[in-house]
């Protein structure tokens, strides 16, 4: 077995981790500032999954969050592969730092693992953004 190489990114965002997780452990939320990722997301019948429209088409979404311990990992699943991708909002200060990892999958090489995961910098500045323009945007 051997360890597969992973990336991980992080954003620092001038708002309480609790207003941070509340954002993000809601999937109704996620084309807001997964702009590159996710187009639509609508729940389904089974409250835990998650239907997405993506660029490479329909795609299914879990979060398996956590409000106490600020962990927000979640199952992706589309035609092609399925990843379970860590995430956690932990406090900074009077803020919080939103980190996220990506294991690269054996269908992509190293090159397309990194455009993948460069187009993430897009995300986090969207989502930074949202929730630091104020309290009337988050809830939007």
């Amino acid at each position: 077995m051997s360890i597969s190489h992973s990336v991980t990114k992080t954003i620092g965002i001038d708002r309480p981790s609790e207003q941070v997780f509340a954002f993000l452990a809601d999937p109704a939320n996620w084309p807001r500032w997964a702009v590159v990722n996710v187009r639509s997301i609508e729940p389904t019948d089974d409250p835990d999954w998650w239907r997405m429209s993506t660029p490479l088409g329909p795609a299914r979404l879990r979060l398996r969050a956590d409000a106490e311990s600020g962990i927000l990992d979640h199952d992706y699943v589309d035609d092609t592969a399925a990843w379970r991708v860590p995430a956690r909002v932990v406090p900074n200060g009077d803020g919080a730092e939103f980190m996220i990892t990506f294991h690269q999958p054996p269908s992509l090489d190293d090159a397309e693992f990194k455009q993948q995961t460069d187009l993430v910098d897009t995300e986090l500045a969207t989502l930074k953004k949202i929730l630091e323009a104020g309290p009337a945007d988050v809830t939007a």
